[in-house]
């Protein structure tokens, strides 16, 4: 066999080794997946490291919901099940990874796994087509832009002796990074109750039928609820187009009794004049 002959055939069987690694890597059965013991008398509690998109139970042998974003709990729905026998596989996928747990029946209620955090081993890797940017990417964004130095100086509001300012907005992905400040001058501290993003009429007080339109934001990053001086939060909501007799509102209110709120009208102009998001743009000028 020639020299040329010989390596061929040695790639030849490299590839065909790797390729039949790689199927068997991709294929595997419940006996080979993590597996989880389940009673009746416990709730077992996985948590995910990020927002849990679609959760999958394969038999209604075990009951589950989904608390919180990145909670599943579960349990199985009744007694009388043998010890060992699979009641189910569930299927858990996130906004960047998939993993599958076999769900294993014990009589004894100590072995129940009541809590379980998915192990990076366990990910697999996951492109969702539904998530275009994802939680932890969106967070990190939305810091930064945070940290950064207002670039928009012309766009306030001001109510109850405090002044909300348009610091900057960003244009990253699907998204609109939305950065807003309040100084509040008064010594009253200010209880949160809620932000709120809405589409409204640009002339409220002369519209009789003025249409508001209630906005979900992906993101609102700061979580925390009271202030007394500063305050400055991101709010990330999706992109979209708007009339130009229609404001974009972000608006906050603050707890009974006191009942205090005060609004930012950004106009279409402003966020067509959204940065696209770039380390330059975040540096002092």
């Amino acid at each position: 066999m020639n020299t040329n002959l010989k390596r061929a055939t040695t790639v030849f069987f490299i590839a065909a080794g790797m390729f039949a690694g790689h199927k068997a890597q991709a294929q595997r059965t419940y006996e080979e997946m993590e597996q989880l013991t389940v009673n009746e008398q416990v709730t077992t509690v996985i948590t995910a490291s990020e927002p849990v998109r679609f959760v999958d139970i394969s038999t209604d042998k075990v009951a589950g919901d989904q608390p919180i974003g990145n909670i599943v709990r579960l349990k199985p729905k009744e007694p009388g099940h043998e010890d060992g026998e699979v009641l189910a596989i569930v299927t858990i996928v996130t906004e960047r990874y998939r993993t599958q747990y076999a769900l294993v029946y014990t009589t004894r209620m100590q072995e129940a796994v009541t809590d379980k955090e998915i192990q990076l081993q366990e990910r697999n890797a996951y492109n969702n087509p539904a998530v275009s940017m994802s939680t932890a990417e969106m967070a990190r964004f939305a810091r930064r832009i945070w940290n950064s130095p207002a670039k928009i100086r012309n766009v306030a509001t001001k109510a109850h002796c405090m002044v909300m300012r348009l610091n900057n907005i960003y244009s990253v992905g699907d998204y609109f990074f939305i950065d807003f400040s309040i100084e509040n001058r008064t010594n009253i501290r200010f209880d949160i109750d809620e932000i709120r993003v809405k589409l409204a009429d640009k002339k409220l007080a002369k519209a009789t039928n003025a249409q508001i339109v209630e906005l979900t934001p992906a993101m609102v990053l700061e979580t925390g609820k009271v202030f007394k001086h500063g305050y400055r939060n991101v709010i990330v909501v999706k992109k979209m187009t708007f009339p130009n007799d229609k404001v974009l509102t972000v608006e906050m209110t603050e707890r009974q009794i006191s009942g205090r709120n005060i609004s930012l009208n950004i106009d279409y102009e402003d966020v067509l004049a959204a940065d696209s998001f770039n380390a330059d743009l975040l540096e002092e000028e």
